[in-house]
C-alpha cells in the first residue's frame, strides 16, 4: 500500500511540475504609470490569462524592464516579449509607420486612429521593417490630435510661436519646426521637468498624457483645437516569442486585441467627456484658434512635410507614396462604412 502511494504522490508531483513547465509567461515592458495609454495592453493581459486558464500569464512592467526609448531594443534581443514604443523615440528604426505622423493627416477620431495604424501595421514593408528588429506589430495605442499646454500669456497666433521651445516629436515637431518653433524630443517622463525648469515653454500632449506626467498642473493655457496630429505607439512582441506559444495561446493572444482596444476606447472616452471639467478644476484656460490661424499653419506644415517624407522614404527604398496613400484610402472607408 505505502509503495502504491508513494508510487501515486510521485505521479501527482511529476504532472504538477509538467504543468508548470508548460504555463507561459511573458514580461511586457512600458513606462511611466498606469494609465489611459496602457489600459489595452492591462486588458489584454487579463484576457489571455482568462482565455488558458491562467496558462499564458503577462506581466506588465512600468519601466522595470527597460526605458522607453530602448523597449524595440529590448524587443530585437528577447530580453522581454511584448513592449510598447513611440515612432518618434528612434524614426531610424521604424521608418515606415512614421507616415501615421504626419502632421494634419485628418484623422478626426480614436476609431480612425486604430483603421488607419491596422492598415499601415499590415503593409508589407511594416513586417518587413519591423521583422529586423524580431518584432511583431500587435496593436496600436491610439491617441487622439496633440494640444498644447504653456505658461504666460497664450500663444494663439502663429507669430507666437516664433522661438517657442516646444516639447514635441517625430512629424509634430517638425510642424511646429516650420512655423519657427523650437521642438525637443525630452521624453514623456521628462517633460515636467523640462517644463518646470524653463527647458521649454510648452508640451504637446494628448490629454492623458498632460494628466499623467503632471504638465496640466504646470499649465495656464491649453489649445483646445489646434490639432497638428498624433504620435504613433504600437505595441509589439518578439517574433520568437510568438512563433513559440502553442495554438491555442496564439489564438487566445490573437483574438483578445479587438476586445483590449474596446475596452481602451470606451476608458479613453470616459477621459474626453471629463476633459473640460479638468480644466476647470486646475484653473487652466482654453484657447481656440481662428480658422485662418489653422489654414496658415496647415499650409506652413503639412504639404511640405508629406512631401518631404514620401521623397526621403523612396529614397531608401520604403513605398512612401502608397504607404501615405493607404492613409487615405482607410480614412475615406472608414467614413464611407459609418
Amino acid at each position: 500500500m505505502n509503495n502504491l502511494l508513494n508510487g501515486a504522490a510521485v505521479c501527482a508531483l511529476t504532472f504538477a511540475f509538467a504543468s508548470q513547465a508548460a504555463a507561459t509567461e511573458w514580461n511586457a515592458s512600458v513606462w511611466g504609470k498606469r494609465r489611459a495609454f496602457t489600459e489595452h495592453v492591462e486588458k489584454i493581459a487579463e484576457l489571455v490569462s482568462e482565455k488558458t486558464g491562467g496558462e499564458f500569464t503577462i506581466n506588465v512592467s512600468y519601466g522595470g524592464l527597460s526605458k522607453n526609448r530602448d523597449n524595440l531594443d529590448g524587443i530585437s534581443i528577447g530580453a522581454f516579449e511584448m513592449a510598447q514604443f513611440c515612432a518618434g523615440y528612434h524614426a531610424d528604426k521604424n521608418r515606415a509607420i512614421t507616415v501615421l505622423e504626419l502632421p494634419f493627416l485628418g484623422v478626426s477620431n480614436l476609431e480612425e486612429e486604430v483603421a488607419v495604424s491596422r492598415a499601415v501595421y499590415a503593409h508589407p514593408a511594416v513586417t518587413k521593417e519591423m521583422a529586423q528588429w524580431n518584432a511583431r506589430m500587435l496593436m496600436t495605442s491610439p491617441m487622439p490630435q496633440y494640444n498644447l499646454v504653456g505658461t504666460g500669456e497664450p500663444r494663439d497666433t502663429l507669430a507666437k510661436f516664433d522661438g517657442m521651445r516646444v516639447r514635441a516629436t517625430g512629424g509634430l515637431g517638425k510642424a511646429f519646426e516650420a512655423v519657427g518653433a523650437v521642438p525637443t524630443s525630452v521624453t514623456s517622463s521628462e517633460a515636467y521637468n523640462a517644463m518646470e525648469s524653463g527647458v521649454v515653454d510648452t508640451v504637446a500632449f494628448a490629454q492623458h498624457a498632460h494628466l499623467s506626467f503632471g504638465t496640466i498642473n504646470k499649465a495656464d493655457w491649453w489649445t483646445a483645437n489646434l490639432n497638428p496630429g498624433t504620435v504613433n505607439c504600437p505595441v509589439v512582441v518578439n517574433i520568437d516569442a510568438y512563433d513559440a506559444l502553442s495554438d491555442a495561446e496564439k489564438t487566445a493572444l490573437d483574438s483578445s486585441v479587438d476586445e483590449a482596444l474596446d475596452h481602451y476606447l470606451a476608458n479613453y472616452g470616459e477621459l474626453l467627456a471629463r476633459w473640460d471639467s479638468v480644466l476647470e478644476e486646475k484653473g487652466v484656460e482654453k484657447v481656440m484658434f481662428a480658422p485662418e490661424v489653422i489654414a496658415e499653419f496647415k499650409a506652413k506644415a503639412a504639404d511640405p512635410a508629406r512631401e518631404a517624407w514620401i521623397k526621403d522614404m523612396e529614397a531608401q527604398g520604403i513605398p512612401g507614396q502608397e504607404l501615405y496613400d493607404l492613409v487615405m484610402t482607410t480614412l475615406e472607408k472608414e467614413r464611407a462604412s459609418n
